[in-house]
C-alpha cells in the first residue's frame, strides 16, 4: 500500500503531543486544524485513505471541475481543503495562486474554487479558489506611469531588496544588491516606477532620486 504525505483520512481519534486526528482530519485541541503533520521516521501517523480512493479521485474531480468545501487547515504555503462530497480526498490551495494583496481564509471559511492540478506524489487535489481566480489585478493601473514618482510604504525588507506598496492591493520591489540600508518595515518613502508587467503582477521600484 502506498502511504500519502499529509496525515489526512484516518477514522479514529489519536491523542499526541503534536496534534489531534479526528473524523479523518487532523485538528488540535480545539477541533480546528492548525497543524500539517508530516510522516515521522518513528511510527508517526500517515495517511492511507487519501491513496486508496485517488484513482476514483482523478475521475471524479477532473481538471476544470468546480468544488465547494471548507478550510481544514493552514499553512504558510496555502491551505487545506476539506472538499463536499469527497471526505477522503486533500484539497490544497497554493498560496501561490493567491493575489499578493489578498490572505488565506480561515480554517472553518466556506470556500469555492475549480481544480487545477492532480499532485499524484502525495494524493492532493490542487485548486485555484474563485475569490482569487475573480480578483482584478489592479498593477495595469500603473502602466501609464512608468518613469514617475509615486509615494508608498516599506511592507517587506527581504535579501533581494526592499517592497513598497504604492496602491492598494499593488506592491513593488526595489532591487537592492548587498545590505538594504536607510529604510525601515512601515517607513514611508518615494520611488520611481521603473517596469510594470501585468501579466506576471510585477512592479520594479527604485529609490527617488536613484539611478
Amino acid at each position: 500500500m502506498r502511504w500519502c504525505t499529509p496525515c489526512f483520512a484516518l477514522p479514529t481519534r489519536i491523542e499526541s503531543d503534536r496534534c489531534t486526528i479526528r473524523q479523518g482530519w487532523l485538528v488540535s485541541d480545539d477541533q480546528h486544524v492548525t497543524e500539517y503533520c508530516g510522516p515521522s521516521e518513528n511510527g508517526g501517523y500517515r495517511a492511507f485513505g487519501a491513496a486508496e480512493v485517488w484513482p476514483e479521485t482523478v475521475r471524479a474531480l477532473p481538471v476544470g471541475s468546480p468544488i465547494t468545501g471548507e478550510v481544514v487547515g493552514r499553512r504558510p504555503f496555502g491551505v487545506f481543503l476539506s472538499i463536499d462530497g469527497r471526505p477522503e480526498d486533500v484539497g490544497l490551495a497554493e498560496i501561490v495562486r493567491m493575489p499578493p494583496c489578498m490572505e488565506l481564509p480561515g480554517v472553518g471559511q466556506r470556500v469555492a474554487g475549480t481544480v487545477v492540478w492532480h499532485e499524484e506524489s502525495n494524493c492532493q487535489v490542487r485548486v485555484s479558489l474563485r475569490e482569487w481566480a475573480e480578483h482584478q489585478d489592479l498593477s495595469v493601473r500603473f502602466v501609464d506611469r512608468v518613469g514617475q514618482t509615486v509615494a508608498g510604504r516599506v511592507t517587506k525588507i527581504a535579501s533581494i531588496g526592499y517592497f513598497v506598496r504604492i496602491a492598494d492591493c499593488v506592491e513593488g520591489l526595489v532591487p537592492v544588491s548587498g545590505s538594504v540600508e536607510g529604510v525601515r518595515e512601515g517607513q514611508d518613502v518615494s520611488v520611481r516606477i521603473v517596469s510594470v508587467d501585468p501579466e506576471r503582477s510585477r512592479v520594479i521600484l527604485a529609490a527617488a532620486g536613484g539611478a
